[in-house]
């Protein structure tokens, strides 16, 4: 198969997801708010109905999908798609959900695009990245972030779940000197640190590829490492290891995600089991 020219791909695959976007931020506006219950939401399999056929248009290979399945024939390119990254979190009326759309090859992601269309921001927020681009965009504008060198200190942002603010005191210790931003969607953590606000990205549940593969292209692009509970840089080499990534997931700064990576995380838990 002929290798994609991967900066007009990204180009492609960023107006595919923004239209999804509009479907994701419709459903948020619903005068009966959207369906679903749990972590089951209609619109999810509608998005990811949509983006399935768009992104084999536009490249044709495996396909990953968190609601429609998946097709791997050992093929070295794969799309890895979330329709919506923290379902939970929107069905209960939390901002910063997102739909994720990531692409492998050989088991490397190699392009990413994060978009979160209702935010606490108040405006919608796309992030993209593919390689041999020298810079992530932002919302249509270049963002030139290095996370090789950026060490925790008191200025630090992390990204944690949206339930940290129930265990805010314990939170604020796990992520000293720094301190703790909680949001929806670790996709869109991720995407979040890539473009430089915040240094590390953190999900203390068990993490699929969908969840995972577009943000972690993103912080490659921004010299970033994405590690698992074990310290170890994430893979995707087999269908088990896109089913269960990882246990927890660390994705930012190298140096500070392995320093936050070493701490109690347990006492967060609490004896149960988190939410994204």
């Amino acid at each position: 198969m002929p290798s994609p020219n991967l900066s007009e791909l990204l180009a492609q695959v960023t107006e595919i997801v923004q239209h999804a976007g509009a479907l994701l931020a419709a459903e948020w506006s619903l005068p009966e708010g959207p369906r679903g219950i749990g972590d089951k939401a209609a619109i999810d399999v509608e998005i990811e109905c949509f983006l399935r056929p768009e992104l084999l248009s536009v490249f044709d290979c495996d396909f990953w999908g968190e609601e429609t399945g998946h097709v791997l024939t050992g093929q070295s390119w794969c799309w890895v798609v979330d329709p919506n990254d923290g379902t939970s979190d929107f069905l209960n009326g939390m901002k910063g959900s997102a739909i994720s759309v990531g692409l492998l090859h050989n088991t490397i992601p190699v392009m990413g695009v994060v978009y979160a269309p209702v935010t606490s921001e108040g405006r919608p927020d796309c992030i993209g990245w593919a390689e041999g681009t020298p810079h992530l965009i932002r919302n249509g504008r270049a963002v030139s972030v290095r996370l090789e060198n950026k060490q925790l200190s008191n200025q630090s942002t992390i990204m944690v779940s949206a339930a940290a603010v129930t265990k805010a005191e314990l939170n604020r210790e796990l992520c000293a000197p720094g301190h703790f931003h909680a949001m929806p969607s670790i996709a869109y953590r991720l995407a979040r640190v890539a473009v430089g606000d915040g240094i590390c990205g953190i999900s203390l549940y068990a993490v699929s590829a969908h969840d995972v593969v577009a943000g972690h292209a993103l912080l490659r692009g921004a010299g970033g490492v994405l590690l698992d509970e074990n310290g170890s840089e994430i893979r995707y080499a087999t269908e088990a290891q896109m089913t269960a990534v990882s246990q927890r997931c660390f994705g930012g700064s190298p140096s500070a995600c392995r320093e936050l990576k070493a701490r109690e995380w347990n006492l967060v838990l609490g004896g149960s089991n988190a939410i994204d």
